[in-house]
C-alpha cells in the first residue's frame, strides 16, 4: 500500500483495500484455520497444504507473483524512506533518479538497489533453513508494527489533538498486543533473528552520527559566518585586489557571509571585483520555470558589489546543465533583479516627494489665530489670484527639476552596474568551492573524537559530493579545503 501511494490516489488504496484485499486475507486465513481444527497435526506449510489439488498450480503461480509484487513494494519503500532521511539530514547523500515527471515518489536508487541485492543474497546463503529467515522476518515486521502504533500516538495527540483517554485506550489495546506477540519472538534471537537485530543497529548508528555530524558543522559554519561590521571596516575592495571577473561561492547558508569566504580573501591575492553566493535548494515539484529559478538579494552595499542567489531546482529539472547557460540565465536574473530594485526606489522616492507635497498643501490650508486656535480652511487664502497660481506653478517646477534629476541619477547607476555586470561577465566566471571538514577539539570525550574524527569522516569521505551535481569545466572551478574544531 505504501508503495501504491505513488502511482493511485489514496481513495482508490482505500477502496481497493476494504473491497478486495481485505476479504481475500479473512478468506485465505480462515480456510488455514478451518483446515487446522480438521488436522492438528499438520502444522507445517499450512497453506500449500490447505489448497484443494485441483487448484494447487494456479494458486502456487499467483503465490509466486505475490511475492515477487511485495518484493517490489519493499524495495520501493526502502527507496522512499533512504530519499525522506536524507531530506532530513539523517542520511549520506546518495544518487537519487526519479523515474516519472507526475509522480514525485517514483524513484530509484541505484546504490541502495545494488545493497539490497547483495545482502539479500548473503542473508540466504547464511541462514541454514526457511525457519531462520521466518524468525528474522518477523522480528523485523513486529518491530516495524511498533513503530508505527508510537507515531500514530504522537500523530493523534499532536496533530489531531483527540482525547487523551481516547488515545491511551488505543495505545494500550494495540502496543499490548503487539509486545506479546513481540515476546513471543524473542526467543527465536538466536535462530536467525540476531541479524535483523545487527543490521537494524547498525543502519541506526550510520544515520544517527551523520545527522550528529551534519549539525555540528552546520551550527559551526552559522556561528562562525563573518559579520556586517568586519565587512564594512574591509571597505569595498575587501581588504585585498579586486580583479575583474565574477566569483560563484557555493555554501548551504541561506543568508548571511560563509566563514569560508573569509578562508579565500586570506589565501587567494585577489578576489573577483563581483562576488554572488549560490545555494542550491531543492523544492518539492518536478520543474521550476527558468524565470523563478534565481532568487536575489544584496549580501553588501551597492558598492562591495556581493549578493546573495538561491537557485531552486525540481527534483526532475537536469542539474547537469552546461555551464554557460547556467551562467547566461543567472546573470539575467541578476540584471533583472537590479531593474527591479531601481524601479522600487524610484517609486519610494515618489511616494516620499507626493507625501511631502501633500503636507504643505495641508498646511496652507490651516490658519492660526493669535491665541493659538487652529482652523482649517476650505480652500488656500487668496487662492483667486493669479500672481498666487504663477507663484504656485514656479513652485511646482522647482519641485520637479530635483525630481528629475533625481531620476537622471538613478538611471546614471542603474546603466552603471548594469555595464559593471557585463564586463565582469566577459572577463570570465570562476566557481568557487569550499570543502568545510570538522575535527573534534583535543579536549572533547574519546566517543566524540572516535564518532567525529573517524565515523563522520568516513561517511562524509564516501557520500555523494555537491561537486558531483555540478557541471563546470576545472579550468573555472577552484577549491579550497577549510577545517572546523568542534
Amino acid at each position: 500500500m505504501f508503495a501504491d501511494l505513488c502511482y493511485f490516489s489514496v481513495r482508490s488504496v482505500q477502496l481497493t483495500f476494504v473491497f478486495l484485499v481485505l476479504p481475500c486475507l479473512l478468506l485465505g486465513y480462515l480456510g488455514q484455520a478451518a483446515f487446522l481444527m480438521e488436522n492438528l497435526t499438520e502444522s507445517q506449510q499450512v497453506f500449500f497444504l490447505s489448497i484443494p489439488s485441483g487448484a494447487f498450480w494456479p494458486i502456487f503461480f499467483i503465490a509466486t507473483i505475490a511475492a515477487l509484487i511485495a518484493s517490489r513494494a519493499m524495495t520501493t519503500a526502502t527507496f522512499s524512506c533512504i530519499k525522506q532521511s536524507i531530506a532530513l539530514g539523517c542520511f549520506p547523500r546518495l544518487k537519487i533518479i526519479h523515474t516519472s515527471r507526475k509522480f514525485m515518489g517514483q524513484i530509484y536508487i541505484p546504490v541502495i538497489n545494488w545493497f539490497l541485492l547483495v545482502s539479500c543474497v548473503a542473508f540466504v546463503a547464511t541462514f541454514g533453513s526457511i525457519y531462520e529467515i521466518g524468525n528474522a522476518y518477523g522480528i523485523s515486521e513486529l518491530g516495524v508494527m511498533i513503530m508505527t502504533t508510537i507515531f500514530v500516538t504522537i500523530i493523534m495527540l499532536l496533530i489531531w489533538q483527540i482525547n487523551i483517554m481516547v488515545v491511551l485506550c488505543f495505545l494500550t489495546f494495540f502496543l499490548g498486543l503487539e509486545l506479546l506477540f513481540f515476546s513471543s519472538v524473542l526467543g527465536s534471537v538466536v535462530d536467525g533473528s540476531w541479524v535483523m537485530l545487527v543490521f537494524a543497529a547498525v543502519l541506526f548508528m550510520i544515520m544517527y552520527i551523520w545527522n550528529y555530524g551534519s549539525k555540528l558543522k552546520y551550527e559551526t559554519e552559522v556561528k562562525q559566518k563573518l559579520s556586517m561590521d568586519l565587512m564594512m571596516e574591509l571597505g569595498p575592495n575587501l581588504g585585498t585586489i579586486r580583479a575583474p571577473g565574477i566569483g560563484l561561492v557555493y555554501n548551504e547558508l541561506v543568508k548571511g557571509i560563509p566563514t569560508i569566504f573569509g578562508h579565500f580573501l586570506t589565501t587567494l591575492p585577489a578576489i573577483h571585483s563581483m562576488i554572488i553566493f549560490v545555494c542550491i535548494k531543492y523544492v518539492p515539484v518536478p520543474l521550476v520555470p527558468q524565470t523563478e529559478r534565481f532568487l536575489f538579494r544584496r549580501g553588501c552595499p551597492k558598492s562591495y558589489h556581493m549578493f546573495r542567489c538561491i537557485a531552486r531546482y525540481g527534483y526532475k529539472d537536469v542539474r547537469k546543465e552546461h555551464h554557460q547557460t547556467f551562467e547566461q540565465l543567472l546573470i539575467e536574473s541578476l540584471e533583472k533583479f537590479i531593474r527591479r530594485e531601481a524601479q522600487e526606489r524610484s517609486l519610494e522616492s515618489d511616494e516620499d516627494t507626493e507625501t511631502d507635497s501633500e503636507k504643505e498643501e495641508s498646511c496652507s490650508n490651516i490658519l492660526v489665530a493669535p491665541n493659538g486656535s487652529v482652523y482649517s480652511l476650505g480652500v488656500p487664502l487668496l487662492a483667486g489670484y493669479g500672481s498666487i497660481h504663477k507663484t504656485n506653478s514656479e513652485a511646482s517646477s522647482s519641485f520637479d527639476e530635483p525630481h528629475d534629476v533625481a531620476m537622471t541619477d538613478a538611471q546614471l547607476s542603474l546603466e552603471r552596474e548594469l555595464s559593471f555586470i557585463h564586463k565582469a561577465k566577459e572577463s570570465g566566471v570562476v566557481y568557487l568551492l569550499g570543502h568545510g571538514d570538522i575535527r573534534a577539539r583535543k579536549d572533547s570525550w574519546f566517543i566524540k573524537k572516535l564518532v567525529i574524527n573517524y565515523f563522520y569522516a568516513f561517511l562524509r569521505k564516501n557520500c555523494r559530493r555537491g561537486i558531483a551535481s555540478l557541471s563546470v569545466p576545472h579550468t573555472n572551478l577552484m577549491q579550497i579545503g577549510m577545517t572546523y574544531m568542534v
